[in-house]
């Protein structure tokens, strides 16, 4: 059995959250604990919600409202969808052609 291949089990994929926030807590932890100051703490605010709006706008608003045909498998491909569509609104080709 591959752990890594097609996860489909909830409390597997509760697992992966809770050491997604492990982690997370963790390096915020270590970065405030290495430069605890005000500013620090502000960073480190704003990096943890600007990346969670990016990720929502990037898998969530894109498929729902900008375009519903297109579904992500990942950030490599979200990532090569919006540079497809800014050559198609320059005059290159079409994203999703082949």
């Amino acid at each position: 059995m591959n752990l890594f291949s097609d996860l489909k089990s909830s409390n597997a994929m509760y697992g992966k959250a809770v050491l997604f926030l492990v982690g997370a807590v963790g390096s915020a932890a270590g970065l405030f604990v290495r430069s605890p100051d005000l500013r620090t703490a502000f960073l480190l605010a704003v990096l943890v919600w600007s990346s969670c709006r990016l990720y929502y706008f990037l898998f969530y608003v894109i498929e729902r409202y900008i375009d519903p045909s297109f579904r992500f498998d990942g950030l490599f491909s979200a990532i090569r969808y919006l540079v497809a569509n800014n050559k198609q609104k320059r005059g290159g080709s079409d994203p999703q052609a082949p």
